[in-house]
Formats: structure tokens, C-alpha cells, sequence
């Protein structure tokens, strides 16, 4: 069934339909027709996370203190104008109310139409609430957090059944800088105002609000490259300058990368990166320099320790010059390193892929997975075949009992050694 055109000519109708559906579908029975695959897919995560379809739970309000601390917190701010001027006079018009909530589901922002903002406090849906999908069921604001795209709610395509008579069309914004969501755009109101573009409005909106973000983003970046400029015109060697997540402004002597990865806490001093090995870090206004050590290190400066004792939570360590850090691996990763380990004269692709696999064609997957791989050990992995570095040491931590050595792996290589606990 196609809601949105349904409802364009007759919204009761549509309404009444939505209704005999949702109806036939928490009582376990087939509908006559069934529920829009975003919509039904919600509706099971809520059916199988306990939220109670006939009440409406509403938790507890954000107080206005902290909804100012979130607001002056939220790069939401910086594209509040584009959405109110995008959005706001058409729903007012409309009997529309404008809702912009943070990446948690509180609602920071609320305008639009008078009375409209008036039935919506009579549904909790009010500056400070928490209108996550878990917690007030399927809606415009919380679904499009979830599923990481638009959606329209209308009707009884609510899970809740006291929003029944609200129509919502919600659109994910993300940052541009590393696609992280910071919140969602909402417009909503009474049954009646519903309109088939609606959702497509909403979504050329919040693609322009991020548009506007990635603007912002580009000029900082030129105006740190403006700092950078005469900061690396002094420097011999290899050196960058990123702002705080990493995007890189300007280089000398290495190829340009667009982003160099950096510790989650980064501080000034020595520091180990991925795709640089050791290097220095010193804070710039709007970034950091980042200077690579082109030192050679001793034999056996660097120790890495790949840690398999406990079920999941698998981890490579690695400590030298630049301190120590550490990395949880997923089972795949765990695998992978622990036959490296084990052949430290190396695995070629194929070798690898007979290990893990028991198919040496399988190049391509193993490829890939150690591509990933590399991205956190960088230069402590060789390749042409696979292996640690020589110059580094290698430590694996067992399981007291072998046969707890990744007890979940299929790979025919690591059930082969957990008979011989080695």
C-alpha cells in the first residue's frame, strides 16, 4: 500500500486502514495488506524491547538548564537558521510544528504553528523529552535515528497507539567530518495535515543543513591552512597539519592523505599512528602539527602482545618508544593475528585463506580483512607474504585450557592447534 498516496485523497481512509493493520499485526494475525518494511521493522525491535503498544510512557523531562547546555553543546546550532528558514513558514501555514532533537532523541528545538505546539504537549512531545524509538515507540524522530534515513509516520503506523492521530516525517543529520549522527529534523502535526512531499521537503532540508556544516568544516580548514603555511615552510622532513578530528590541512614532505587518525584522547608528546608510525604532536591553534620521527628504532624497541585468555574479548597491545597502546579485536582479527604468531616467517593471501577458510581462493576476503587490520598496526604488519616486522617482539597470551583458544573459530588452522595448545 502506498500511504502516502492513499492519504493524499483520503487521509480517514488511510487511516482506518493503518489501523486494521496494526491491529492484526500485534495480535499476531495477517493484515490484508501488509505494513511499510521501515515501519514493520520497527515495529518488531519495539516488540521484541517490551514497549507496551496501549500506554504511553514518557520519561522525564530535560530541565531547562541542561536543555541550554545541550543546545550551546550541539553543532545543531550552527544550521539552526537553515532549517528555520527552510521548514518554519511553510509549517506554520501548514499546521505544521518544526521539532529538532540531539543524537540521544531529547527535543532542543520546538516552533511552528500555535495550537499545533499546543497538542503536541498533550503527547509529551515537548522541549526536553526523550522521543527515542525505544522509549515513546515508532515516531519521526527516534525511527530515522535508527535506520539512518528519512521516514514518514503516519497514523497508526505509530507503535503507540495515543499518537495514532499525529503524522511525523523525520530526516537524520549527520557531520560531515565523520558521518557521526547529531541529531534529527522533524515536522509534525494532526492527522489532517499530512501531505505526500512532506518527507521530501524535510530531507532536502537536512541534506542542506549538512551541506552547510561541510561549508564550515572547509573553512576552517583553510584558515588553519593559513597557520600551517609558514609553520611547515620551516620544517625538514615529514609533517602535517589536521585539525582536532584529523582532517588534514596542508603537508611537506609526504603525499597528501585527507585524514590522518588520531588517538581518541590526543595530547601533545610522542604518539604511535597508524599511517605515520611514530611521531610528534604539538597543539596549533584549530589543530595539531603532526611531525613523523624518521628515527630508526632498536631491535626489539617495539613488543607486541596479542592477548587471547579471555572468551571475546580479544586484544593486541602494543607498547615502545611512543608508550603503549592497546586494540580490542573482532574474532576474524583475532584469528588473522594469531596465525601471523604463529608463522612469523608469514602467510601469503592464499596461505591465509586455507587457514581461516579451508579454501586458499578465498584471497580476496582475506585481502580485505587485512587491509583493515593494517589500519591500526600500520607499519608493525608486512606484507608480500603477511607478517610482524622482524624487528619487533611478539608475545601470545593462551587460555589456560587449549581447547578455550577462539572457541567460536571454524578456521581449520586454529582447531587444529587447540589439541596441541600451542
Amino acid at each position: 500500500m502506498n500511504v502516502a498516496q492513499l492519504a493524499a485523497v483520503d487521509a480517514a481512509r488511510a487511516a482506518r486502514v493503518l489501523n486494521e493493520v496494526r491491529e492484526a499485526r500485534l495480535a499476531g494475525q495477517r493484515a490484508r495488506v501488509a505494513p511499510r518494511p521501515v515501519i514493520e521493522q520497527s515495529w518488531d525491535r519495539l516488540l521484541r524491547s517490551g514497549v507496551d503498544p496501549d500506554h504511553d510512557f514518557r520519561s522525564g523531562l530535560l530541565s531547562s538548564d541542561e536543555v541550554r547546555r545541550r543546545r550551546e553543546e550541539s553543532p545543531l546550532k550552527e544550521v539552526l537558521p537553515v532549517l528555520r528558514e527552510g521548514l518554519l513558514s511553510v509549517a506554520d501555514v501548514a499546521h505544521h510544528i518544526m521539532v529538532v532533537a540531539d543524537q540521544d532523541g531529547r527535543v532542543l528545538w520546538r516552533e511552528g504553528c500555535t495550537p499545533v505546539l499546543r497538542k503536541a504537549d498533550g503527547l509529551g512531545f515537548e522541549l526536553g523529552a526523550d522521543w527515542r524509538e525505544d522509549v515513546v515507540g515508532t515516531n519521526g524522530v527516534g525511527t530515522p535515528a535508527v535506520v539512518r534515513r528519512p521516514v514518514q509516520v503516519f497514523a497508526a503506523e505509530h507503535f503507540v497507539r495515543s499518537h495514532a492521530s499525529w503524522t511525523c516525517a523525520g530526516a537524520p543529520i549527520t557531520d560531515p567530518r565523520d558521518g557521526r549522527l547529531i541529531g534529527v529534523v522533524d515536522v509534525s502535526g494532526p492527522l489532517e495535515t499530512m501531505h505526500p512531499a512532506t518527507l521530501a521537503w524535510v530531507d532536502s532540508v537536512a541534506k542542506l543543513a549538512e551541506a552547510r556544516l561541510r561549508e564550515r568544516h572547509l573553512n576552517a580548514l583553510e584558515r588553519l591552512r593559513a597557520v600551517a603555511a609558514p609553520v611547515l615552510a620551516r620544517l625538514a622532513g615529514r609533517a602535517a597539519v589536521v585539525d582536532r578530528d584529523g582532517w588534514t590541512a596542508a603537508v611537506t614532505g609526504m603525499p597528501y592523505t585527507n585524514r590522518i587518525a588520531l588517538p581518541k584522547s590526543t595530547a601533545p608528546g610522542r604518539r604511535w599512528l597508524p599511517a605515520l608510525g611514530l611521531c610528534t604532536l604539538e597543539p596549533l591553534d584549530g589543530g595539531w602539527l603532526v611531525r613523523a620521527v624518521d628515527e630508526p628504532s632498536s631491535p626489539g624497541s617495539t613488543r607486541i602482545v596479542l592477548d587471547l585468555t579471555r572468551p571475546r574479548r580479544w586484544s593486541v597491545t602494543v607498547s615502545g618508544g611512543a608508550g603503549a597502546w592497546s586494540h580490542e579485536l573482532s574474532p576474524r582479527h583475532a584469528e588473522l593475528l594469531y596465525l601471523l604468531a604463529v608463522h612469523r616467517g608469514g602467510r601469503s593471501a592464499s596461505g591465509l585463506a586455507g587457514d581461516v577458510f579451508g579454501d586458499p581462493g578465498r584471497t580476496v576476503t582475506v585481502r580485505a580483512e587485512m587491509s583493515r587490520v593494517r589500519r591500526y598496526l600500520g607499519g608493525f604488519l608486512e606484507h608480500r607474504p603477511y607478517r610482524f616486522c622482524e624487528d619487533a617482539e611478539v608475545e601470545v597470551l593462551l587460555p589456560d585450557d587449549p581447547r578455550d583458544l577462539l572457541p567460536h573459530s571454524t578456521a581449520p588452522a586454529v582447531a587444529g592447534r587447540r589439541g596441541t595448545g600451542s
